[in-house]
């Protein structure tokens, strides 16, 4: 007795959802765009916010930033909520076993009090600046307008809240999980000179209402020289000074901000190309900020790093802008 095994080819009725149909054609659709474009509600609300009667939910005109389609912020890294936690998982994994290792090691004896100082006056006062991206971050998922930008906001809020517990992490490492560091490093935020410039930019900004100029002062102006003077050069200090082993407790936050400039720099360059309006727009506000930041972050490399190393984050920050088609000139810190 034989026998013969036939298959057969059952087509699909339809490719995908009629909303994914109508932007991207009849075809079979990646599951980032199944669950990002088109899905935010636009019509039929029952009230307006009775903290802001003059919007109503999902209102584009929380930005002055103005867009054709909103949905043109697509994230190139293609993150919806299952993909995030996958890759942010990951990157998890490696920075608890690498804090695991320090602490097993015992690390912590290898670095000198001149160190601990600098660690605890220099760096872990930044988990403050971290909570104020996370705020920022959050202002863009909340008034954002489309979900391709307002799920990546969010993520990039978590984000942000994740660099703050790890870098409260590395204080609890150096003092023994006393506190001790921490309550410290509060005191050098809250009245030490150093910090004053950068702690009065992070609480103004908190009362800005536009959420774009809080993306570009966030994204692109602190991101650039957080990511330059604290992750760079404060790195190769601690590296010049016998505390190369606390680059494993920084890999983390450096990881992210090298992941959120895949998305971010397409987002601005986007923004910017969009129309002669909104580069004008958003030279406008890099031309505000950027003093400030200038100002904020010159205090604390004076004190942390003693020499011209805002210069360089300036030239990343000005690579970072001539990329999106932003020229910037930015004045020699005297």
């Amino acid at each position: 007795m034989s026998l013969e095994i036939k298959t057969s080819n059952l087509e699909p009725i339809r490719q995908t959802y009629a909303y994914i149909e109508r932007r991207f054609g009849k075809k079979p659709a990646t599951r980032y765009q199944e669950v990002s474009f088109d899905i935010q509600g636009a019509t039929n609300f029952h009230y307006r916010p009775l903290w802001k009667p003059d919007k109503t939910l999902n209102d584009h005109t929380h930005t002055a930033l103005q867009m054709q389609d909103w949905y043109a912020f697509k994230d190139p890294r293609q993150f919806y909520y299952g993909a995030y936690v996958q890759h942010r998982a990951r990157l998890q994994d490696s920075a608890e076993s690498n804090y695991a290792f320090f602490e097993k090691r015992d690390l912590v004896e290898n670095l000198s009090d001149e160190v601990k100082q600098k660690i605890i006056t220099c760096l872990l006062p930044f988990r403050y600046v971290e909570q104020t991206a996370n705020l920022h971050m959050m202002s863009g998922s909340a008034y954002g307008y489309g979900t391709v930008i307002t799920q990546a906001c969010m993520f990039a809020a978590m984000d942000r809240l994740g660099m703050a517990q790890y870098l409260s992490r590395i204080g609890l490492l150096i003092d023994g999980n006393t506190g001790e560091s921490l309550e410290q490093a509060k005191q050098v935020w809250m009245n030490d000179a150093t910090w004053q410039p950068l702690r009065k930019l992070c609480e103004q900004s908190l009362i800005e209402q536009d959420w774009f100029k809080l993306y570009v002062l966030q994204s692109l102006i602190m991101d650039s020289l957080i990511q330059q003077l604290v992750y760079v050069e404060l790195d190769q200090w601690l590296v010049e000074h016998g505390a190369r082993d606390v680059a494993m407790l920084t890999e983390f936050m450096k990881d992210c901000l090298t992941d959120l400039r895949k998305w971010s720099d397409p987002v601005l360059k986007t923004a910017v190309a969009e129309s002669s309006e909104n580069k004008a727009l958003i030279q406008g506000w890099l031309e505000t900020f950027l003093p400030q930041v200038q100002d904020a972050f010159a205090a604390w490399n004076t004190t942390a790093l003693e020499d011209s190393s805002i210069e360089k984050a300036l030239s990343v920050l000005a690579e970072r802008c001539n990329k999106a088609g932003l020229p910037l000139e930015f004045q020699a810190v005297a």
